[in-house]
């Protein structure tokens, strides 16, 4: 039989985050290993829950739920993004710019659908969610990564950004509270990169998704409030701070120089018209979450449980011999590094790789997220402290491996309850 290949388009698609170390994780899993999988952002997996009156609005709006909704979704979802961006001082915005979709994840690929044309480019952070890098280059655009350099504490400097701005750019990047690095933008940043958009007229996209996931009094600076003179698209969902993954509930609203992007807009409608509606049970859910009592901040608080676990992740790498981190300021990741000079070439996907095989922990190397080292990885800090404790002592029983050259040996690590409510 003749060989089906895949598009050529796939080619420079890259989620590592789902691919060959978790698809060797799920076959360990298959012969009764524990894994402890640290590299998706997953609330659900350890134990936290959705509050319970998000869970209440879908089942009391379930018969309201069996129709398709209007394509851009519920009117009372829109209005509640609407409120929450004009309480943040984000002016201009009505329902009708905003769109529900299937997550974040599904309204990425269609607000670059149909803003992208063949060989067009978007300056993209590096390293990043690969999301957005993959999204750019399967609408036939081209990805141009601009640097978040470990030695600035992973924020991005303008005059690098606008070095990278030629006559097909037509749109740049912001992911804040940043994934994978945890990094909170300061005002100073976030309106150098505003003033850049205006000056070369290039659509901003802000990936707000982690919003309110903050540590340590970092301020979050929605992007909305510092863009006037261009289009401002702002996305955020359920997933992270509301611990609702599964309802996949996302939402992307516009504001800014709205006119000039009256046929982009309708562009958008007509692709959101394509897939017909978003998930309409979980749309119920986003006004209860975004009107009611915001729990996320009990968690991220002093003696909460995400504030905890970060804690454990500062602390497990201060103890390491090989390990170096710049403390996360937001999100749910740690994006940690190699000391320079401890292990000769050190490379993120051997280490991953062994670390899964060796010490059943998995974890995404840095390369997934499109940076241009092999020094770093990302893990998440959902699990309970003493969880991450008991991975810091593995991954430092593998580093010290590398540093003393002795072999690796395949045995079974302590099992660890990772699912704890």
């Amino acid at each position: 039989m003749r060989t089906i290949h895949p598009s050529s388009g796939l080619a420079n698609v890259r989620y590592e985050i789902r691919g060959d170390l978790a698809r060797r994780a799920h076959e360990m899993e298959r012969l009764g290993y524990e894994i402890v999988p640290l590299n998706i952002g997953n609330p659900g997996l350890f134990g936290f829950r959705t509050p319970e009156t998000m869970r209440l609005a879908i089942i009391e709006n379930l018969k309201a739920s069996e129709a398709y909704s209007h394509q851009k979704g519920i009117f009372p979802a829109r209005e509640a993004v609407v409120m929450q961006q004009q309480s943040r001082g984000v002016r201009g915005v009505s329902a009708d710019e905003v769109f529900m979709g299937n997550g974040v994840s599904e309204l990425i690929d269609l607000v670059l659908r149909a803003l992208l044309s063949t060989d067009d480019e978007v300056l993209v952070p590096t390293p990043d969610y690969p999301l957005w890098t993959a999204a750019v280059n399967l609408n036939r655009g081209k990805a141009v990564h601009y640097p978040c350099r470990p030695e600035n504490g992973f924020e991005p400097d303008a005059q690098d950004i606008e070095a990278l701005i030629t006559t097909r750019t037509r749109a740049i990047v912001v992911i804040n509270p940043n994934n994978p690095t945890g990094a909170v933008y300061t005002r100073k940043t976030l309106e150098a990169i505003a003033r850049l958009a205006e000056k070369h007229h290039l659509v901003v996209f802000s990936d707000e998704i982690y919003d309110q996931i903050l540590y340590d009094n970092a301020e979050f600076i929605p992007m909305a409030t510092l863009v006037h003179g261009t289009l401002c698209a702002t996305l955020a969902g359920l997933s992270k701070v509301y611990r609702a993954c599964g309802y996949r509930v996302g939402w992307v609203s516009f504001s800014g120089e709205l006119e000039p992007a009256r046929e982009y807009l309708s562009a958008l409608d007509k692709l959101s018209s394509l897939r017909l509606c978003s998930n309409v049970p979980g749309q119920w859910a986003v006004q209860t979450a975004l009107g009611g009592y915001q729990s996320i901040r009990e968690l991220t608080s002093p003696g909460g449980r995400l504030f905890q676990s970060r804690q454990a992740i500062i602390e497990g790498v201060a103890k390491s011999r090989y390990l170096q981190v710049h403390a996360p300021r937001g999100a749910i990741y740690a994006f940690i590094g190699i000391k320079d000079g401890v292990i000769e070439d050190f490379d993120d996907q051997r280490f991953a790789m062994d670390l899964l095989e060796h010490k059943h922990v998995l974890l995404a190397p840095g390369n997934s997220f499109n940076a241009p080292y092999k020094t770093h990885f990302r893990i998440t800090n959902l699990p309970r402290q003493e969880v991450l404790a008991e991975v810091f002592r593995r991954m430092e029983e593998l580093l010290d491996s590398y540093a003393t050259g002795s072999q690796l040996e395949s045995r079974a690590a302590p099992a660890l309850k990772v699912v704890q409510k």
